[in-house]
This record gives C-alpha cells, sequence and structure tokens, in this order.
C-alpha cells in the first residue's frame, strides 16, 4: 500500500468539494481532491436551476448555463398559480449544464494549485487517537494510504466520510425525498420561467418541477417523501405520468434517479481534523431541495477556516468548529426556517394547502431571487400559518 501526505484532502468534486479545494488552494495549502467517478459531474442528479445568487462564488460562463429565466411559476393543487420574479430584473436564476458547470469548478480547483483525481475511492477513514488523519483510498488497482491534516467529505447524501469519521448521517425516511427525472426533447416549454407543481396526485409529500434546457428541451421531474416511497408509490411511477400529461409528444434522452436530504443540519458538521460541506452536511433548503449555492458558500467557509487551522497546526474539533458557527450564522438560519416551513406544510391537507397558495396568487415580485425572499413573502401573504417561522428567521 502507497502512503502519500497532504494538508486536505477532499473526498467528492461536486460543487461543495471543489469549491473547498479551490479555496484551500488559494491560501496555499496542498490538496487532493478525489471522485469516485470516471468523469467529474456525471452522473448529474440535479434539476439544475440555480439562483442568480451563484455569482457571488463563480464567475458566470455562458458555456455551462443552458437556459436563463425571469423566475418561477408554483402550481398549487387546484391550479392557482404564483408568478414569482424579481423586481426590475429579466434574469432570476439559472438553469445549468452540470456536466460542465462541476467540470469548471473542478478545472478551477486545479487552476488555484490543487490536484484532483479521478476514479479515485475512499474506503475508509485512517484514525490516530479519536482524531481523523487521512483516508484509506482505492485508485487504477492500487490501495492508497492519503495522509492529512484535515479530511473533507463533500461525498453526498449518503456521507460514508461522515459516518466513519463518527458524525451520525443518517437520515429518516421523512427526512429524504426520492426523485426521478427525464431530459425530455421535442417538447415546447415555457422558456421564460421554470415551473413547479404541488399536489398529492402529481407528487405526495413533494412536488414536480419542469426547467427549460434550451429552445425544445426540458428537465422535467418528480420527488416525493421518502415515507410514503414503497412499491406502489415510486418516483418513477408519478414522474411518467406527470411527464405525459405534460409532454405527451416529448422523447426522454436521459433518466436520472437520486435522492435529496431534507432534513435540515440536524447534526454536528465537525469532528477532530473532519470537516462535512454540501449534501453531506445536510445544507440543502427543506423547503425547495435546492442545495448547490449552500454548497458552494460552505466550501468556501471550510477552505477559509481549514487555511487558519493549518497555519495553526490546530486540527481539533474546537479549531474546526469555526466552520460550523459560520455557516449556522451566514446561512444556517434559512435552512432551519425552510425545515419548519416543510413541516408546516407538508401537514396541511389538501383543502387547507390550497387556502395557503390562494393568498399568493398572482404576480409577485421580490427584491432578490433568494429562498428568504420567498419565506418572507409567504409570511407576509399567510401570517397566521407561517407565524411561528418569524423568530427563526429575523
Amino acid at each position: 500500500m502507497r502512503d502519500e501526505k497532504h494538508d486536505v484532502v477532499v473526498v467528492g468534486a461536486g460543487p461543495g468539494g471543489s469549491i473547498t479545494a479551490r479555496t484551500a488552494a488559494e491560501k496555499g495549502l496542498d490538496v487532493v481532491l478525489i471522485e469516485r467517478n470516471s468523469e467529474i459531474g456525471v452522473p448529474v442528479k440535479c434539476a439544475e436551476g440555480v439562483s442568480r445568487e451563484i455569482d457571488k462564488f463563480v464567475k458566470i460562463d455562458y458555456n455551462w448555463i443552458s437556459a436563463v429565466l425571469k423566475g418561477t411559476i408554483t402550481h398549487g393543487p387546484d391550479g392557482s398559480e404564483v408568478v414569482l420574479s424579481v423586481d426590475g430584473m429579466d434574469v432570476a436564476m439559472y438553469v445549468l449544464e452540470r456536466r460542465l458547470f462541476d467540470k469548471f469548478l473542478a478545472q478551477d480547483a486545479i487552476r488555484a494549485g490543487a490536484d484532483v483525481r479521478v476514479k479515485t475511492a475512499a474506503y475508509g477513514i485512517i484514525k490516530e487517537q479519536e482524531q481523523v488523519k487521512g483516508v484509506y483510498a482505492h485508485a487504477a488497482g492500487e490501495d492508497i494510504r492519503i495522509f492529512a491534516d484535515v479530511v473533507v467529505g463533500a461525498d453526498g447524501v449518503e456521507s460514508r466520510v461522515g459516518r466513519w469519521g463518527g458524525i451520525d448521517t443518517r437520515l429518516r425516511l421523512a427526512d429524504v425525498s426520492t426523485c426521478a427525472q427525464y431530459l425530455m426533447c421535442d417538447v415546447e416549454p415555457n422558456t421564460g420561467y421554470g415551473e413547479l407543481f404541488f399536489g398529492e396526485e402529481i407528487a405526495p409529500r413533494g412536488y414536480a418541477w419542469i426547467f427549460p434546457k434550451g429552445e425544445d428541451t426540458v428537465n422535467v421531474g418528480v420527488g416525493i417523501g421518502g415515507e410514503v416511497s414503497d412499491e406502489n408509490h415510486r418516483a418513477l411511477a408519478y414522474l411518467n405520468a406527470f411527464a405525459r400529461d405534460k409532454f405527451p409528444d416529448g422523447k426522454i434522452i436521459t433518466e436520472i434517479y437520486g435522492a435529496v436530504p431534507l432534513s435540515g443540519p440536524v447534526y454536528e458538521t465537525v469532528s477532530a481534523g473532519l470537516l462535512l460541506v454540501g449534501d453531506a452536511a445536510r445544507h440543502v433548503n427543506p423547503i425547495t431541495g435546492g442545495g448547490i449555492l449552500e454548497a458552494m458558500h460552505g466550501g468556501k467557509i471550510a477552505g477559509e477556516v481549514i487555511a487558519k487551522a493549518v497555519q495553526e497546526k490546530n486540527f481539533s474539533k474546537r479549531r474546526l468548529m469555526e466552520y460550523e458557527k459560520r455557516w449556522k450564522k451566514e446561512f444556517g438560519r434559512i435552512l432551519y426556517a425552510g425545515m419548519k416551513a416543510k413541516q408546516l406544510l407538508l401537514n396541511l391537507d389538501s383543502k387547507d394547502f390550497n387556502e395557503f397558495f390562494h393568498p399568493l396568487a398572482g404576480d409577485i415580485k421580490i427584491k432578490e431571487f433568494t429562498e428568504r425572499a420567498l419565506l418572507k413573502e409567504m409570511i407576509k401573504k399567510n401570517p397566521k400559518i407561517l407565524l411561528s417561522l418569524v423568530r427563526m428567521m429575523f
């Protein structure tokens, strides 16, 4: 078994992992970023919609943007519509091409000085006296011990790195959405808006979505609550029914399946020598299922905190807790608010759910296209239903 030593090893080359690697490398650290798949960005497990707030973390390159959208149209169970856009702006969000976007972020990490490797799978954690010291990995038929002062788990919803490192990453079925998505062509989408559809018949304890990716191409998907998913209630079956209804003549060119954590950040994201980012840290807003921006924001914080820890030669849990304190301060409240909103909305029956949508129906202009702004609007229009969110958010 071959040994090597680095300041940081990041497991998983999604947005959170690549931004962590880039940020740490920019600070002068010796960083290796490993990805178990043979190609970064593949397979895609994402609806690919993201707010224009992404430009806070990366310079926009239209090579990895499939569509520019004015906003979203949300359809209530009885057909009522909420049209959400940004006041005075034509661009509210983008639909990414994740196969290219994830590669771009990994290239950014390489340009910053990180060593990026594909087909390199972590299969265990190296520990010394209860402190994480690296990972065991397998690449090209060879086993490697990658020693590092800090290990970053950016390995998605299953987060084996977190479990190996002693963090309980288990999820209840109620805290997972099982998803199925088609990339379809030869269709006529609403090219100006992404669309979300709610209703028990469409997606029990979840929703369906349509995001245009060009003049005749869309991502169309369905996510349902893990607690209702069984032999008689599969996300794929709901997707087939929804896709037939919306695009009966459309052609399927890609099928995507996956799971999204909707628990909110319910456990620690740090232990001695270990940090979790992105889906592994449950940095996904439970009310929308969106997590790209949170992964990138968390990755930036992680890289900065790790750089300080390396400079101080202190990799204790107490030192790395700066990461947890910062993400909780900078975007944690919106995740907790989203979790509360999800719990409230999913417990409404069909009648109450329609009543929730009616005050919102019509055109809503917000100052910025963020989940925080959306929740503010929901509270304003439904003060009795969402009053319990106020203290959490403000």
